[in-house]
């Protein structure tokens, strides 16, 4: 049995769920979100209780991960809806910066990052890009998958160097700095 898949999603108030044939739709204040799950699984919607379930349809070791995952896609556009998913980058290092730039209708973060030139990335729709000074940067959204790839493609520009310091991390993320050559341990 799946721990996760057997867990029902409580969906609050303000939150509208659609069932038709395999497509869940979950809308809310930040949006609108599709799924169409897989035939291996069945979503029931119970609108008094204001419940979503996951039941597997056949009881094989790859129904049980398709259950949790269902439940789990699931439970994620509920809370996207309702409350969003955000992610925190802080850019180090001298000289390293971003800004953000309107082109038409797009929004465009434009990032120093050491390179001979300015690095541009279109902000995805669905996403909302704010910049706090020039060495942070708040990337939110309502789908979890769009906003961690996302600060991903950023974070992967220039991941932070383990001799420097210098480079793009999200918030919180530890690094323990190496020793450069110049270290000679003592003795």
């Amino acid at each position: 049995m799946s721990r996760i898949g057997k867990k029902p999603i409580e969906v609050p108030g303000g939150i509208e769920v659609d069932l038709r044939g395999r497509t869940v739709t979950v809308k809310g204040a930040r949006g609108a979100l599709a799924y169409e799950h897989r035939r291996e699984v069945q979503v029931e919607w119970n609108r008094q209780e204001r419940r979503l379930t996951v039941r597997p349809t056949r009881n094989d070791k790859r129904t049980k991960a398709y259950w949790g995952l269902t439940r789990a896609l699931l439970a994620n556009m509920v809370r996207g809806v309702s409350e969003g998913f955000s992610k925190r980058l802080q850019i180090i290092g001298t000289g390293y910066s971003a800004q953000l730039q309107k082109q038409k209708d797009k929004d465009v973060l434009v990032l120093n990052l050491g390179f001979c030139h300015p690095v541009r990335m279109e902000v995805p729709d669905g996403l909302e890009v704010r910049l706090q000074g020039t060495q942070w940067i708040e990337i939110k959204g309502a789908e979890k998958q769009k906003v961690g790839q996302f600060a991903a493609d950023i974070r992967r520009l220039r991941p932070r160097n383990v001799y420097t310091g210098k480079g793009v991390c999200y918030e919180g993320e530890e690094m323990k700095l190496k020793p450069g050559k110049a270290f000679t341990g003592g003795a």
